[in-house]
């Protein structure tokens, strides 16, 4: 017999026991739809996180007060005992190399209020270059420019919420509302932006620096944000950083400069060990499919001794024998793969469907992946029964009722 025999001689058998062979690949079909939507799922949440990061800027160094000595996670200020200074971040910008833009930022929460209508956001008091290194631009009017600072003029750009929520429909372009109880005249309404990291960028608004920090009491900054020019600029401009803030600040490294690269390695990290964890865990019910095909692969061998016994008895080897054993339990496992697999494809689908933000989509590797542990759970659960076939005596069979 050749392969094409042993093949159509498999489908045969499993033709004839449909609901067992169905049941049988259950657990086949359940693992491999499992890991297929398990490796989607953490895929397309790591990528929904670098895109998130993406979108508030790339190549970004944040430098903020007090050492972290933990690295790649989101930069603490608390306790620092040495502030940074607005002059800090102006020296930075003028002697640091691989820089295209150093932004002071003083962040915080303000109740903004239009006549009778008020909200309470996130207020960020910042510098001109915040702009192009978060790359939050306006689409109606202008940022805060350099002036705006230096005559800390009471000027502010809003978000898209806070426009509709205060505004609606009206113009507020050049409106005057009250930010803690401080007249700020609008200069600018920012792009829509949807969700970053969690934050509304609509929700924004944006004061200049002085403003901010009278607002909230503060004598330093809060933080300092540097866009680096490529991602291969950043150890120069990092090394370049550390030298003037330590010159600054009699020598001591009482700051921490965290990039994005860190945290994003961090993340990877950790849905890393999740997919792992989670794809044991899917696993399991290839695992407990393998042993149901062996199982009932068993009980195939026992119902057709006397087949055995009758294919020994005209010529067939016991290589035939095993082979026509091994490819049926190959063949349940591959149909149950390729069903699961399927299946997890239309999950992803739907998923992608009810949350359409999240992007999700089966990779070729998690395909083949699934595919080829199918396949190997057919062999690897197939060869005893195919051996057990293979050793019945065909004169005990022939005899076999």
């Amino acid at each position: 017999m050749n392969g094409i025999e042993y093949f159509l001689t498999a489908l045969r058998s499993i033709g004839q026991n449909k609901v067992r062979a169905i049941l049988t690949t259950l657990g086949v079909i359940i693992g491999v739809m499992s890991v297929i939507l398990l490796i989607a799922l953490g895929e397309s949440a790591q990528a929904y996180v670098e895109r998130e990061f993406a979108i508030m800027g790339s190549n970004v160094l944040i430098i903020t007060p007090g050492r972290q000595e933990t690295t790649g996670m989101f930069p603490i200020s608390a306790g620092a005992h040495r502030k940074l200074t607005y002059d800090i971040a102006k020296s930075i910008k003028r002697k640091a190399s691989g820089v295209t833009g150093v932004a002071s930022n003083c962040i915080g929460l303000a109740a903004v209020k239009f006549r009778t209508r008020e909200r309470h956001v996130l207020l960020i008091g910042t510098t001109p270059d915040f702009e192009g290194v978060r790359q939050l631009y306006t689409q109606i009017g202008r940022f805060v420019s350099q002036k705006d600072v230096e005559l800390n003029n009471k000027v502010c750009v809003i978000g898209t919420t806070v426009k509709r929520e205060l505004f609606g429909d009206q113009q507020a372009l050049y409106e005057t509302v009250s930010i803690n109880s401080c007249k700020h005249m609008i200069v600018g309404i920012l792009e829509e932006r949807g969700m970053a990291l969690g934050i509304d960028l609509g929700d924004l608004v944006i004061v200049p620096l002085p403003s901010a920090q009278q607002m909230f009491n503060m004598e330093g900054v809060g933080e300092i944000l540097v866009g680096a020019r490529s991602q291969e600029d950043i150890p120069i401009a990092s090394a370049a950083i550390k030298r003037i803030i330590k010159s600054a600040h009699d020598n001591n490294e009482d700051f921490t400069i965290t990039d994005q690269d860190g945290m994003l390695k961090t993340f990877s990290r950790i849905f890393d060990m999740l997919r792992l964890m989670l794809t044991g865990i899917a696993s399991i019910s290839l695992l407990v499919g393998g042993i149901g095909i062996m199982n009932i692969m068993l009980v195939s061998v026992r119902e057709r001794t006397r087949e055995v016994g009758v294919r020994k008895a005209v010529g067939a080897t016991r290589t035939d024998v095993a082979m026509q054993f091994l490819i049926e339990a190959v063949t349940l496992s591959v149909i149950g793969g390729l069903i699961g697999l399927s299946l997890g494809a239309f999950g992803a689908f739907v998923i992608h469907f009810l949350y359409p933000n999240l992007p999700i989509g089966i990779s070729m590797w998690a395909a083949l992946m699934a595919f080829f542990f199918s396949l190997g759970v057919g062999v690897f659960f197939g060869v005893y029964p195919a051996v057990k076939a293979a050793s019945v005596d065909p004169v005990v069979a022939l005899r076999y009722e």
